[in-house]
């Protein structure tokens, strides 16, 4: 639970260069549909397969990017561990995002499960060495431009 905190944390706080440091360096971050998911579909609305490609996208979200201010509020479930084996983990979270648009206004910004394989090394604690983000959604109505 505390990772999952951390997690929410440096993106809800707009401390996203902080963000890489949650995933192993050889690492999968995507963020998809619940029926891409289903169907077995590899694209997604972001995709990213190293946490050099991670530190890319908040790079161009810092200097390149123009999308409307906004912010992030997470609420996130309990995790269940579905499978672990030598060192790794796989797990389901559930979690909402709320966005926060420069005028104040709050609405909920996206539901869905985190499915994760989370690695733990005593060098480094845990790392996500997989994140798959299953929005339950068809439709993010916005630029989905900070990380979920």
């Amino acid at each position: 639970m505390a990772f999952n905190a951390q997690y929410a944390r440096v993106i809800d706080n707009d401390q996203v260069e902080q963000w890489p440091d949650c995933f192993a360096d050889d690492c999968l971050y995507l963020v998809t549909t619940d029926e891409n998911h289903r169907q077995g579909m590899q694209a997604g609305m972001i995709y990213a397969d190293s946490r050099g490609m991670l530190q890319d996208r908040i790079a161009a979200l810092r200097e390149a990017n123009v999308y409307e201010s906004h912010r992030y509020r997470h609420l996130i479930g309990l995790p269940v561990v579905l499978k672990r084996e030598a060192g790794l983990a796989e797990v389901e979270t559930p979690f909402m995002v709320a966005r926060i648009n420069r005028n104040g206004t709050t609405e909920l910004f996206a539901t869905g499960r985190y499915l994760d394989e989370v690695v733990d090394s005593e060098a480094d604690g845990l790392r996500l060495k997989q994140r798959i983000v299953v929005c339950d959604s068809q439709s993010i109505d916005t630029l989905l431009a900070i990380p979920l």
